[in-house]
């Protein structure tokens, strides 16, 4: 039996099927997703886009999240993938992406080569790495610290002296950063080039354990125009899923794609970062309190994160 992947890129983006709002057959889609778990989950969805002779749709991997919003701003991305809090900062905004769902459920981790941090109480007086001052998370960090009655900048430093997290990751596996807040896959191949670098604490554990619902941190979005074409939206969305799930399964095979792809350069690295991705493809419809409750947390803790309001319920596809 074919795959619903192979399905959807010669029967779906081709216009068979259930007819749609508009087919737009002689329209390239594009996707914009970012190097990591984005699109490690939907590996196996890249892989096929690649190898069709006339997909109808391309996927372009970015570097930060950024890029990923320049390409909503300008209008050259039909569906986007990027951190949730930016996500609501942009349809604030007024940009009319709405969330398809949510297919990373929190990557970050404290890790380092300082072996005598086992708890929270232990970061006291340290100096601690982090990255993208005010973003995700340096925010969600810090509400950690406070929750487990740290102040930061008082009891503990944070530095920002590296502006990406590819550039903290290269100075933690280079000895130069002794304890860093960066997420998956970057904390599997710090580890690969530095035997003496370990995880220390699950943030994405300690945020469920603080706040009782799991960390819906990244956000897969379609444009209006995109939207308008359903049968095209249930095709993608059902791919995605099946490639997450795929991608969970058969970890070896799936780190050979990632590694074809140039997400991650190293199969042994991919494979160990998978599990710790936390990749589960689940429709924002079917979520809307999860997704509710984890934007409120940023909201009580600075509203200017979202985009200094709530998302109203029309955010949600």
């Amino acid at each position: 039996m074919r795959s619903i992947i192979l399905l959807f890129i010669l029967c779906g983006l081709l216009g068979c099927g259930n007819p749609a709002k508009d087919t737009r057959v002689d329209h390239t889609w594009t996707i914009a997703t970012l190097k990591g778990p984005s699109s490690m989950g939907m590996i196996r969805l890249i892989d096929s886009l690649s190898r069709a002779d006339h997909p109808g749709m391309r996927i372009e991997l970015l570097n930060e999240p950024m890029q990923v919003r320049k390409m909503m701003l300008d209008g050259s991305a039909d569906y986007a993938i990027l951190p949730t809090t930016m996500a609501a900062i942009l349809y604030n905004k007024g940009l009319d992406y709405r969330l398809i769902a949510i297919p990373v459920w929190g990557t970050l981790y404290l890790f380092g080569s300082d072996t005598a941090i086992t708890r929270w109480d232990d970061l006291r007086n340290k100096r601690v790495y982090a990255m993208a001052r005010g973003m995700t998370p340096d925010v969600l960090f810090r509400h950690l610290l406070q929750k487990n009655g740290i102040t930061p900048d008082t009891d503990v430093t944070l530095d920002y002296s590296f502006p990406t997290h590819i550039d903290l990751a290269n100075a933690v596996a280079a000895g130069q950063a002794e304890l860093a807040v960066i997420s998956e896959p970057l904390v599997s191949l710090v580890m690969h080039r530095n035997s003496n670098v370990r995880p220390i604490l699950d943030l994405n554990r300690e945020w469920d354990r603080l706040q009782g619902i799991p960390m819906a941190q990244t956000a897969f979005l379609g444009s209006a125009e995109a939207l308008e074409d359903s049968g095209q939206v249930e095709r993608l969305i059902a791919a995605y899923e099946r490639s997450t799930r795929w991608v969970n399964q058969y970890p070896d095979s799936a780190a050979a794609l990632i590694v074809k792809h140039n997400i991650l350069p190293d199969a042994e690295v991919a494979r160990k970062s998978i599990p710790g991705s936390n990749l589960n493809f689940v429709r924002a419809g079917r979520i809307r309190s999860e997704v509710a409750e984890y934007l409120e947390v940023f909201y009580h803790m600075n509203p200017d994160i979202i985009g200094g309001k709530m998302p109203d319920e029309d955010f949600i596809y």
